[in-house]
């Protein structure tokens, strides 16, 4: 057999979206579709394999399956063969929530009313926003859907600029209500599901489209073709419409109407970069298209040119401010091609913000025309807003913004005044500068940095209240303007006299207040209960287990993580600047796992797995060693025995600090502020919340007294279990556990059959000493000899049980179906149930890594049905059986069963 064919089917399969069904279900109709499995489904590491693989698609194809049509509805099964449905019968359902968590808001302070204002804003009859599951095809995701009357946009994460998908209402055809919060949305060929967490937000969508039916649609493009654009490289079909360039996966979604994303013609410029390349250069992402002929070349050039041209209308100097992207938008509301600038705060601002600037005073924010205003315009102001300009003063001001709390360019006159004074003179969303708690320091780092190139931090001193007219130490010295001036730093002289006379926000630390302990947490006030799942670098969050997604966070927002582990709670707290959040599991294992893949979004890499185990607690801070003022920002990582640095300038290397009984440390809550001694090193953490501050200092007394233990295994037998495993299964199941589990098509791709044979030699001779290859084609040779080892020595079920299993597996009732194998188990003898305990487990733990190696509990029963149960395999319900026995080992195997919820297992990727 070809394992290509195996790897295409199976790599589908794992990117299915659709988790099993709920225990009330009568079949399993989460099985894929048994007929196409076996024309896809190739052979694994030996022969072996294509003869039992060669008997299960006899005894299929004999079943008579029921298969599915071209347009995609399934036919009328007869009554005889209801026992297995396909998939179109099951409604599709979002991904199983993984971990459970509470939240809790940080209080009014945090600008809750601001989002508040925008959701209100924007529903209206043809207006609306909310987060929706989104299926396309098989392809699952949850997006943050917009409709403003014309354009249906769907975004990645709520602050995102580039869409995953847009389309005008003109392009629908039909939209169809269903039950459950589901709705279809229809074109002429194709079709998308969607999924709102609740059925108010439903029926809104529903009568939003089809309100806005009817509407004309836009003019027909004047140039239009297909492009190969890169990064990554993929063709496309590109369109021109009004002052957008819309881009298309193929021409048959660009005939539809349904585009991937629109850029703004308002925002780019365009560049020929080669003698058939061409990029579009935007604010947010530079578009790299490539055409086959100087011809073509020539049209989209002179196009995108004319269209670019015709959307701007301004001065030289707004060209030359505009030639860095981020100013070719409005630094508070994103509005395309601002004429206006506040000249003391750095930012560029569109007419409707500079109103706003100009009522907070002239000592706060000074406002200028970039076309009237030509004399306040001189050659080291431009070049400050065009090195600097709305990047740099956005990750001052605008550092800790929340992305429901910013406005958009169709934000009311009272929206509009209060975020910018909550920006602005309130400083909320502000980096504030680590010395801001001390004028003294900050006016002695001012004078100190004004000397050097660095304005992005004089900046920050400004922002936190340093003042331009302070001395040096000495009362006679030179101003920091002289000092400036003096060290020949033209662009720091510009900024710090447009600054001479104003104002920056006061800074307030937070009040000390006792570290909350988890249960302090949960019973708090306000509080949110959620089920949660995470996907890449966004956290969902949904009401039910397997309900549509009703909020995302982005991972990129948490500033601090803390071990709230204690005995049998497995419990992580994750801090943002507006919310705590506490995460709970029912296993070590599964809340480690989660733990590792926040950890890896959030810290900068590289990072070692081995760094992250025994975490206690991973913060933001600002980092000071010595006398001096200067501060670094890196994430620091607390766990037994050490300190670890990770530096935000990946030009710095990662630090380890050596923590002991001996070790000093002490807090200054007025300043959020722990100073740690440990040997010869002294440095100073300085945390952006009071809470991580006391949680920190905490911890550290535990982190001193702790030595640091090796993580166990993620899978490890009971030590009351009784029996034995092979050695051999006990070892490959161990080498494959620490070096294995992200080989994708780990179990799945062929090894090598000869080295496979010396292995199954070499481990039944010696398991402890043999030596075992720890890449990937040898941990693919040593999966393989773990199956043959399976398959040809170990008999797991005893001839005299196999009736019994075969009968539990065909039960209609999935709950009584978990039960019989339940009590089968027990009847087993005690060798054979708990090696069967322990490559079940050991599947289980495969799974967890699906995103990652591809295979999900599906397709590790798909390929296993020969493996474990030889010749029960030809019984197409034994595949469901080796699901079951992966996906729910917990409650099969160690009886740990909720009976509220007994099917509410970790089944899915992370």
């Amino acid at each position: 057999m070809d394992c290509s064919d195996s790897d295409r089917f199976l790599d589908r399969s794992a990117s299915s979206s659709s988790p099993p069904s709920s225990p009330a279900s009568d079949h399993d109709s989460s099985l894929l579709v048994l007929p196409d499995w076996t024309k896809e489904l190739g052979s694994e590491s030996s022969n072996d394999d294509d003869e039992l693989i060669a008997e299960v698609k006899k005894a299929c194809l004999m079943n008579d399956v029921v298969g599915v049509v071209a347009n995609g509805q399934p036919p009328v099964p007869r009554v005889e063969h209801m026992v297995l449905q396909t998939r179109p019968f099951k409604l599709k359902t979002p991904r199983a929530a993984t971990i459970r968590v509470s939240r809790k808001k940080q209080g009014p302070g945090s600008g809750g009313g601001a989002k508040a204002a925008d959701t209100s804003r924007r529903e209206s009859v043809v207006s609306r926003s909310s987060w929706l599951d989104v299926w396309k095809g098989r392809r699952h995701n949850v997006l943050w859907a917009t409709l403003d009357g014309q354009l249906v946009s769907l975004w990645k994460k709520r602050t995102d600029k580039l869409t995953d998908m847009v389309f005008h209402v003109s392009s629908i055809t039909e939209v169809r209500k269903q039950d459950k919060g589901r709705f279809s949305v229809y074109f002429r060929k194709k079709h998308f599901e969607f999924m709102a967490h609740s059925e108010a937000v439903q029926e809104g969508w529903v009568t939003s489209l089809l309100a806005s039916r009817g509407l004309d649609p836009p003019a027909p493009p004047p140039q239009h073709g297909a492009l190969v654009m890169k990064d990554p490289r993929s063709r496309v079909y590109a369109a021109i419409c009004g002052h957008n360039l819309w881009i298309y996966s193929g021409k048959e979604n660009f005939e539809l109407g349904i585009g991937t994303t629109c850029v703004s013609m308002n925002v780019a410029s365009v560049k020929q970069t080669g003698r058939h390349n061409f990029s579009l250069i935007t604010p947010y992402k530079t578009f790299n298209f490539s055409v086959e002929s100087s011809r073509e070349l020539g049209l989209w050039l002179a196009s995108l040119t004319q269209v670019i041209l015709s959307a701007l209308s301004c001065s030289e100097v707004a060209q030359r401010l505009w030639a860095s992207p981020w100013n070719k938008v409005c630094a508070d509301c994103g509005c395309a091609n601002p004429e206006w600038a506040s000249v003391n705060l750095l930012v560029v601002i569109c007419e409707a913000c500079a109103g706003q600037h100009r009522s907070l005073g002239i000592n706060v924010s000074k406002v200028r025309s970039l076309k009237l205003d030509s004399k306040v315009w001189t050659e080291p102001l431009i070049q400050l807003f065009v090195r600097y300009g709305n990047k740099a003063a956005n990750q001052v001001w605008g550092y800790n913004l929340p992305g429901a709390e910013q406005i958009l360019p169709d934000a009311s006159v009272d929206q509009r005044g209060d975020f910018i004074r909550a920006k602005y003179v309130k400083g909320r969303y502000r980096r504030a500068h680590p010395l801001a708690s001390s004028q003294r320091l900050l006016n002695q780092r001012l004078c100190e940095v004004v000397c050097s190139p660095n304005v992005p931090e004089t900046m920050s001193l400004l922002c936190s209240g340093a003042r331009v007219l302070c001395n040096t130490l000495d009362p006679k010295g030179p101003s920091p303007i002289a000092l400036a001036e003096q060290a020949g730093q033209a662009m720091q002289t510009e900024l710090l006299r447009h600054n001479e006379y104003t104002e920056s926000p006061a800074h307030a630390h937070q009040k000390p207040s006792r570290a909350s302990s988890t249960s302090d947490l949960l019973s708090a006030a306000g509080e949110e209960e959620f089920h949660g799942k995470l996907e890449e670098d966004r956290f969902l969050f949904s009401l039910e287990n397997d309900s549509a997604a009703c909020d995302v966070l982005d991972l990129r927002e948490v500033i601090s993580i803390f071990d709230r582990s204690e005995g049998t709670t497995y419990a992580f707290e994750m801090v943002t600047l507006t919310e705590q959040l506490v995460c709970n599991a029912d296993a070590e294992t599964v809340l480690f796992i989660h733990l590792l893949h926040i950890l890896k979004v959030v810290l900068p890499g590289p990072l070692d797995e081995e760094d992250l185990d025994g975490v206690f607690a991973v913060s933001r801070v600002s980092l000071r060693e010595g006398e001096g003022l200067q501060h670094a920002e890196v994430w620091a990582v607390l766990r037994g025995g050490q300190v670890l640095i990770y530096p935000t300038d990946h030009q710095r290397q990662k630090e380890r600090l050596t923590l002991t009984p001996d070790s000093q440390y002490k807090i200054d809550s007025s300043e959020n502020t722990i100073e740690l001694t440990a040997g010869e090193r002294t440095m100073s953490l300085q945390f952006e919340q009071n809470h991580s501050c006391q949680t920190w200092h905490t911890l550290l007394k535990r982190a001193t007294v702790t030595k640091r233990q090796p993580r166990p295994s993620l899978y490890q037998l009971p030590a009351s279990s009784a029996g034995t495993v092979p050695p051999l299964i006990e070892r490959c199941i161990s080498h494959i556990t620490q070096y294995g589990l992200k080989v994708e098509g780990l179990y799945r791709r062929c090894g090598l059959a000869t080295k496979i044979n010396l292995l199954v030699e070499a481990l039944s001779t010696s398991p402890k000493t043999a030596h075992l290859e720890t890449d990937e084609q040898g941990l693919l040779d040593i999966a393989g000899a773990l199956k043959q080892y399976v398959r040809k020595q170990v008999l797991l079920i005893p001839e005299d049980h196999k009736k019994l299993w075969v009968e539990a597996a065909a039960h209609k009732d999935e709950t009584i179906r978990l039960a019989t194998y339940r009590q089968l188990l027990k009847k087993l003898p005690p060798d054979n149930r708990i090696t069967l305990h322990a490559l079940c487990g050991h599947f289980y733990i495969v799974q967890l890594y699906s995103s990652e190696n591809r295979m999900t509990a599906q397709n590790l029963a798909l390929v296993f049905v020969p493996t474990l149960f030889q010749e029960l395999a030809m019984n197409p319900n034994m595949v469901r059986l080796t699901r079951e026995l992966i996906i729910h080992h917990t409650i099969i195997f160690l009886g740990q069963e909720d009976e509220s919820n007994k099917v509410d297992e970790l089944i899915t990727i992370l």
